[in-house]
C-alpha cells in the first residue's frame, strides 16, 4: 500500500525519527563521523599531549606513526602543476591517499576526515533554525571549474596557489596551534553558508571536494534505495543532505534508472540514512544485486 505524500519543514528535520526509532537512530552516522573528525585531530595532538606521535604534521602533509608518507593529493597536483617534482615520500604518500579514498567511498575524507565539515555542517543546521531559505544560486559544477584554474594559476604562477587561501589547512591549524589570523577563512565560509548559499562551500566551491569527488567516483561504498515505495515524500533527506541532486535519480526516477547513489558528488555522510522515518536508504555497495519496481 502507498504511503500517504507529505511534506515536513526543514526546521523540523529529523524530528520524525527521533519519535518513531530513537535518538541514536536518528544521529547515529552522524555521531560516528564527529567521533572519527576528532579522532584525526588527537592523532595530530598526539605528539604534544603525550609524546607519542600518531600523525605527525598537518592536512596537507604528514606521518602516520612517523613512517607512512600521507598526502593531499590536490596539493600534490599544484606542486607538479608548476613543474617541481616533489620527493618520492609526498608522490607515495598522495598514491596511497587516492588508492584509499578511490576504493572506499564517494567523497568520505569530506564527510568523515575534513575538519571544515563540522563548521559547515553547523552553518546549515542554524540555517534551517532560523528558517533561512532565500539563498544566491551558484552551479555545483563550479567548483571543478575553480579546481581547473587553480591548476592553471600554479602552473603559470610557479606557487601553490590553493594554499594561500585553503580553509581546511587553516583549521587544522586551528585545532593544532590555536587560534590565528587565518581563523577569518573559517568565519568566512561559515557565513557564506548560513547566509549566501545553502550548503555553499562544500556543495559548490570547495576544489579539494572536487578533487576527491574525482578520485572516488568509482568507490566501493555506496548509499542505496532500499525500496522507493517507502518514501513518505517527508523531504527530510533532502534538507539534510549537503548534495541533494543526487537522493533525485534513486529515489524518484524512472524504474529503470538506478536506486543505487552513484554520483560522484554523494559525500557518504549518511544523514539521509540517519533522518529516515521508512528505512528507506542505506549504506550498500556499488555492486549489490538491485530491487527494480517494474
Amino acid at each position: 500500500m502507498a504511503i500517504a505524500p507529505k511534506s515536513n519543514s526543514p526546521k523540523n528535520a529529523g524530528l520524525e525519527v527521533r519519535e518513531k526509532l530513537g535518538w541514536w537512530r536518528a544521529y547515529r552516522f552522524l555521531i560516528l563521523r564527529r567521533l572519527s573528525q576528532l579522532s584525526v585531530v588527537l592523532m595530530f595532538l598526539s605528539g604534544p599531549l603525550w609524546n607519542v606521535w600518531i600523525l605527525k604534521g598537518n592536512y596537507s602533509a604528514s606521518l602516520l606513526f612517523d613512517v607512512i608518507p600521507l598526502t593531499d593529493p590536490l596539493i600534490t597536483a599544484e606542486s607538479l602543476a608548476t613543474g617541481y617534482l616533489p620527493e618520492w615520500n609526498t608522490l607515495l604518500g598522495a598514491l596511497i591517499i587516492v588508492a584509499i579514498y578511490a576504493f572506499l567511498a564517494s567523497k568520505v575524507f569530506c564527510s568523515w576526515i575534513c575538519p571544515l565539515n563540522i563548521v559547515t555542517d553547523c552553518a546549515a543546521w542554524l540555517r534551517r533554525k532560523l528558517g533561512i531559505r532565500q539563498s544566491a544560486k551558484l552551479p555545483r559544477n563550479l567548483r571543478y571549474g575553480i579546481l581547473a584554474m587553480i591548476l592553471v594559476g600554479s602552473a603559470v604562477s610557479g606557487t601553490l596557489l590553493w594554499e594561500w587561501i585553503n580553509p581546511v589547512a587553516a583549521l587544522g591549524r586551528v585545532f593544532v596551534y590555536g587560534l590565528g589570523a587565518t581563523l577569518w577563512l573559517v568565519l568566512a565560509v561559515f557565513l557564506f553558508d548560513l547566509l549566501i548559499v545553502e550548503h555553499g562551500w562544500c556543495g559548490h566551491l570547495c576544489p579539494i571536494g572536487a578533487t576527491y569527488a574525482l578520485i572516488g567516483a568509482k568507490s566501493i561504498v555506496r548509499v542505496k534505495v532500499v525500496d522507493r515505495k517507502k518514501c513518505d515524500r517527508c523531504m527530510d533527506c533532502f534538507h539534510v543532505c549537503p548534495e541533494p541532486q543526487v537522493l533525485r535519480l534513486p529515489l524518484n526516477g524512472k524504474p529503470e534508472d538506478s536506486q543505487i547513489v552513484l554520483d560522484k558528488d554523494c559525500i557518504s555522510c549518511g544523514r539521509c540514512v540517519d533522518v529516515c522515518a521508512e528505512n528507506v536508504f542505506t549504506f550498500s555497495t556499488r555492486f549489490e544485486k538491485e530491487k527494480r519496481i517494474i
